[in-house]
């Protein structure tokens, strides 16, 4: 499936809003697999970073159901979501409009984390924070998986 838009990198956006390691840990698992993205990205190649990603995606899921987790507008925890949303954004561009793909991605990812908290917030005073982040967990890396499946291919082609 070819795009030549910057839809994928929209979608990686939107999945950071909520899970900021989420989208480079899936971009790894799929580097992992042998397949490439779209756009050119170097550092997920390497594998102290694409192992480093996996690890940090895995140890998100864990934190974020602790009591002392920070929300995710934080100074901190917006500067990760800027940073993961760019990098995945900027694999999942075409080639050529990685710069385009980063940007759009960190400006979806931002305002979202604002939204993806206030959702967040009023699923915890429902059901609490551990059944809560498991939900949105499972929602969020399945959305990722999906979006970084359907923008990938084998390093052979097709």
């Amino acid at each position: 499936m070819k795009h030549s838009g910057l839809l994928f990198s929209a979608l990686i956006g939107a999945v950071a809003s909520a899970r900021s390691m989420t989208p480079m840990a899936c971009i790894a698992a799929a580097r992992v697999l042998g397949l490439r993205t779209p756009g050119r990205l170097v550092l997920l190649n390497r594998p102290l970073f694409r192992n480093g990603a996996l690890a940090m995606g895995v140890g998100e899921l864990f934190a974020d159901k602790m009591k002392t987790a920070p929300d995710r507008t934080v100074f901190l925890g917006l500067l990760a979501r800027v940073m993961s949303a760019g990098i995945a954004g900027a694999a999942l561009a075409p080639r050529g409009r990685e710069q385009a793909g980063a940007l759009t991605a960190v400006a979806t990812a931002v305002p979202l984390a604002y939204l993806t908290l206030a959702g967040r917030e009023r699923a915890m005073a429902r059901i609490g924070q551990t059944r809560s982040g498991l939900i949105e967990d499972a929602l969020i890396v399945a959305a990722g998986v999906a979006i970084v499946a359907l923008a990938v291919r084998p390093k052979n082609g097709w």
